[in-house]
């Protein structure tokens, strides 16, 4: 079997695996911000996306503007992601966690412990703290972090199913501006690594799967585009294109010029 051909079964085979569950697509998308349920539902279509993260609080039937979120999600082709967007405390995000579940969701959970109101930054400790007893208590866990190699490996070692660095504080759309950290997250990491937060357009997205991220989750840069669904359709070949890059192996970076025709055979003009 020759290179080209091992290279085309591996990207044809290539899927992302998160506790027990196989994906074909690498690109996770939210369910916040969006004008209206239509234009969600035809953004996630677009995104070719097979997971979706929703916040336990706002699938709440008591509470104003909520009504309606889980009917405009098709259960039978998405995979639900609860997350514990809202909580500030590692008491918190355990109680929404376990109502996650009572609900009937399932036993994922997207860890999300944020007592900082302005930069909106996970707690560390906190978070760390909530992993472990989740995990003991079966749920499939995937914490949200600040670009921490060392709280990445911790977590790891508690038994997370991915970690979920930042690129920049959520719905910056700075970029990513952790790039060094989270390369060492990605070659340290035995689990899958979900690049979220702070991505604003697919180049970056694209940026992160070259790298060797495993997925990215994007809301705020699909929901607030001016075409929402157009820009879901994006991501999702940036998606694609960052992870063939990947697979492929891009060239060395040289400190010199290197030709790019080969320099054998060439005509010497003082011979004409």
């Amino acid at each position: 079997m020759n290179k080209q051909t091992v290279l085309d079964t591996q990207i044809k085979s290539d899927t992302l695996s998160i506790g027990g569950k196989t994906f074909h697509s690498r690109l996770m998308v939210g369910t916040g911000k969006f004008s209206d349920f239509e234009t969600m539902k035809e953004a996630h279509k677009k995104s070719g996306a097979e997971i979706v993260t929703v916040a336990i609080r706002r699938i709440d039937i008591n509470a104003p503007g909520h009504v309606g979120l889980l009917d405009a999600i098709d259960l039978k082709r998405y995979w639900i992601l609860p997350n514990t967007a809202g909580c500030q405390t590692k008491d918190e995000a355990i109680r929404v966690a376990r109502l996650s579940k009572a609900m009937g969701l399932n036993n994922w959970i997207k860890l999300e412990v944020i007592p900082d109101a302005k930069y909106l930054l996970p707690d560390p400790i906190a978070t760390l703290e909530a992993a472990r007893e989740l995990v003991e208590e079966g749920f499939v866990v995937l914490p949200y972090i600040n670009a921490d190699p060392v709280l990445a490996k911790r977590l790891e070692e508690v038994g997370c199913a991915t970690v979920m660095p930042l690129g920049s504080p959520i719905g910056t759309g700075q970029g990513v501006r952790c790039a060094a950290n989270i390369d060492i997250i990605i070659k340290q990491s035995k689990v899958p690594v979900v690049v979220d937060a702070g991505i604003g357009v697919p180049s970056e997205a694209s940026q992160v799967m070259e790298m060797g991220a495993s997925a990215v989750l994007i809301n705020t840069a699909i929901a607030c585009a001016n075409d929402s669904p157009l820009m879901a359709e994006a991501f999702k070949l940036g998606v694609e294109a960052g992870r063939k890059a990947y697979l492929s192996g891009r060239i060395p970076v040289k400190e010199y010029a290197s030709a790019s025709s080969p320099v054998e055979g060439i005509i010497d003009s003082r011979q004409i």
